[in-house]
């Protein structure tokens, strides 16, 4: 998926900067008439992981991605192909912005939208993530960030 799998281009396209159908923004307990847990904040969860105390900043972004995944994922650990587009369009809308006109872009989606399984793992989450930043304009925007005085 998004890359890493040879894709057939899909005539149909489908931009995660729409908005989601109404269906796709209820939690997978919600979805089936479950009461919706309560969330604690993401900074609140990455604090009580002990050996993320004295972690590096890339190993807490990381975590916060796992957890970010966890949060939303179904028992089986699993997201829905729309509670993905869903997740990308809130939690990783500053790299997508813009992105919808570019050829690779629409590979990566496209890619998405024809996977034989309904559900993405984390691992095919995290390829997702990774295709989607290495083709958006905010990574040019990162490295020309000033690092030294």
């Amino acid at each position: 998926m998004c890359g890493c799998r040879a894709s057939v281009p899909s005539t149909k396209q489908y931009s995660v900067n729409q908005p989601a159908p109404a269906s796709t923004k209820k939690s997978p307990s919600a979805a089936a008439g479950m009461p919706k847990r309560t969330s604690i904040p993401i900074a609140k969860q990455l604090a009580s992981i002990k050996a993320l105390g004295k972690g590096s900043d890339l190993e807490k972004a990381f975590a916060t991605v796992a957890l970010v995944y966890n949060n939303s994922a179904d028992p089986e650990g699993k997201l829905s192909k729309a509670e993905t587009k869903s997740l990308l369009q809130t939690q990783f809308g500053g790299f997508i912005q813009g992105q919808e006109k570019k050829p690779k872009y629409q590979e990566i989606i496209s890619a998405l939208d024809e996977e034989s399984e309904n559900k993405i793992d984390f691992e095919d989450f995290m390829i997702l993530l990774v295709s989607l930043t290495l083709m958006s304009d905010l990574l040019q925007e990162i490295k020309n960030v000033k690092t030294t005085k």
